[in-house]
């Protein structure tokens, strides 16, 4: 199966975050791509994988920066695909914030979808809602997931309620 969602980061080091997208889609069925593209390192590279990834068949891209977290807005700059920015705390960032600001803060024209630091799966799942609007299949596994979640936390409030919150955190 093509890949629908490309999952784009500045650097390998970034793996250890933008894996948490990957596990989400795969746990979706949701086919993708996964592969660095560093906006500063291989700016030709870059401008190929945004300008053909619709061509190719990509729905969504997510993209990973820490540092200066240019490749989410680049890679926005140069296709009509949605992007989902991922700001990543890497080892030569200031606490994340450089990242956040950078990929947050976009010019007019050029939007892009921008998660919390670090939470590669929420944009695993945004991507998942974008494409869900034209896959009811995608739509229905969405509906799973979110029950489950709710489910969960059902349970852990009867347990507090049942065992008292006291007897919860000793």
């Amino acid at each position: 199966m093509n890949p629908l969602v490309g999952i784009i980061m500045g650097s390998d080091s970034d793996l250890d975050i933008m894996k948490d997208a990957a596990t989400i889609l795969k746990q979706f069925n949701i086919p993708f791509e996964l592969t660095v593209v560093s906006a500063h390192r291989t700016p030709d590279r870059m401008m190929e994988y945004g300008r053909k990834a619709k061509e190719r068949g990509l729905k969504v891209i997510i993209a990973g920066a820490g540092g200066a977290a240019h490749l989410p807005g680049m890679i926005a700059s140069l296709t009509t695909l949605p992007v989902i920015g991922v700001p990543v705390k890497s080892s030569n960032s200031i606490d994340g914030w450089d990242s956040v600001l950078s990929i947050l803060q976009m010019p007019n024209g050029i939007p892009v979808a921008t998660v919390a630091l670090n939470a590669a799966k929420n944009a695993g799942i945004l991507a998942a809602e974008i494409l869900g609007t034209q896959d009811e299949a995608i739509s229905k596994t969405l509906s799973g997931y979110k029950k489950s979640l709710s489910d969960s936390v059902l349970e852990k409030a009867g347990k507090i309620k049942k065992e008292g919150w006291e007897n919860r955190f000793d």
